[in-house]
């Protein structure tokens, strides 16, 4: 069943089809978006279940799942919603035939996302100027009722991110009025956005909407720790850690579109937050206390395993890997790198994005690793070398390998 088969049929029930959500925002944005949300008004689900023989998956109101032009797509019934709880399963939904379109998209969060388009004839409805706010590249909540759903406060902030749009001081209050809910939110819900984010053109402007609206300590403590902590004002420009912080993740974000490595751009500096008023502006140790701050974040929300060991290592090395010269310590950190699975590229993309430049070893990071290749696999042993002195024993050797590799440079 293609879509004009389908909104035919539902007009021939007495019915009206509807395209909704991020197809339409997209379509409009002229951003591509392949996945179709519906919406049918006029039938009660009765009527929908029995013609398209379909049932509900939606646990608190009728969703349906139903191919159209060759695509799963969710289909759902006009509906209505009131908050009778606390967090995103409080509602109380209303849905029946007499419910409108614009009743349905008064419910959404943003005005961007509160459009359809009516099939068939593809004829936009807009009630509440969603197109003009994408043509002016702002973000603006439909109604109050925006903060119904505390996990809105973070999807604003992450369109922020995702479309380099500003959001409108209205929506930024309401936003903070979601602070109380969205620190017990599930942490899932917020892992989600926070991923999305990440994945975005401009993933620090996530967390300075997040900061701006006065949210970043319910949901990310360990960042909004940072804010207003004072670092040595030659090496940092005057900015203070959290300032840095977003620096370092927009320019890692320029150099590489993976979420492991901007993850550790935003949490290299966590133990700055923890370091005493009294020390400021230095930060002696901060990467043993960034390492405490990283638990911490990863007791509160599970992070992907490949995330939280590429984190530790970042948070554990980014001030040590710029200014290694010692031979035998490239040696050990090459070998750290490889038995952990560490990309070069990606580490250097968060060395070069906080330092500004790279150490030779990461710069030529292949001819090294060539090097020390061919330098292991010709090793033998001595036949009176003890068993206990084998690890300095090759460790040596390779350093003396890098040190030709480096003497042929010069």
């Amino acid at each position: 069943m293609n879509e004009s088969e389908f909104a035919g049929r539902v007009a021939a029930l007495g019915g009206q089809l509807y395209v909704v959500g991020g197809w339409v925002r997209d379509r409009l944005i002229g951003r591509p978006s392949e996945d179709k949300d519906y919406v049918v008004c006029g039938l009660n689900a009765q009527t929908l279940e029995r013609e398209f023989q379909v049932r509900s998956v939606g646990r608190q109101f009728p969703v349906y799942l139903l191919e159209v032009g060759g695509r799963l797509s969710e289909v759902a019934l006009a509906r209505t919603e009131r908050k009778a709880g606390t967090g995103y399963r409080g509602f109380e939904a209303r849905f029946s035939p007499d419910t409108t379109i614009e009743e349905d998209l008064y419910r959404r969060d943003t005005r961007m996302n509160s459009m359809a388009v009516r099939l068939p004839g593809g004829e936009l409805v807009d009630p509440f100027g969603g197109r003009g706010d994408i043509e002016n590249k702002i973000i603006r909540a439909t109604s109050e009722h925006f903060r119904d759903d505390p996990v809105r406060a973070l999807r604003a902030a992450r369109q922020a991110a995702q479309l380099g749009f500003s959001i409108a001081p209205g929506t930024v209050e309401l936003m903070s009025a979601c602070r109380g809910e969205l620190a017990r939110e599930p942490a899932e819900r917020v892992f989600a956005e926070m991923r999305k984010a990440l994945a975005s053109p401009r993933p620090e402007l996530f967390f300075t909407a997040l900061r701006d609206a006065g949210i970043l300590d319910a949901v990310f403590p360990e960042l909004a720790a940072l804010i207003g902590v004072q670092q040595p004002a030659l090496s940092h420009r005057g900015l203070d850690a959290f300032a840095h912080t977003m620096a370092v993740l927009r320019r890692t974000a320029a150099l590489t579109p993976k979420e492991a490595t901007r993850f550790a751009a935003l949490v290299h500096d966590l133990g700055k937050g923890l370091t005493p008023r009294e020390k400021w502006p230095h930060h002696v140790g901060h990467e043993e206390r960034g390492l405490a701050a990283l638990e911490r974040f990863n007791g509160r929300m599970t992070l992907p395993r490949p995330w939280y060991r590429f984190a530790r290592f970042m948070i554990a090395n980014h001030m040590r890997l710029p200014r290694l010269r010692r031979l035998g310590a490239i040696v050990a950190v090459i070998g750290e790198m490889r038995r952990g699975g560490f990309d070069a590229a990606e580490v250097a993309a968060v060395i070069r994005a906080d330092h500004g430049a790279l150490p030779d070893f990461l710069r030529r990071y292949d001819q090294y690793a060539a090097v020390l290749d061919k330098e292991r696999a010709r090793l033998a042993f001595p036949a009176d070398l003890p068993p206990q002195a084998r690890g300095r024993w090759v460790n040596e050797r390779l350093a003396e390998a890098l040190a030709r590799l480096v003497l042929e440079r010069k």
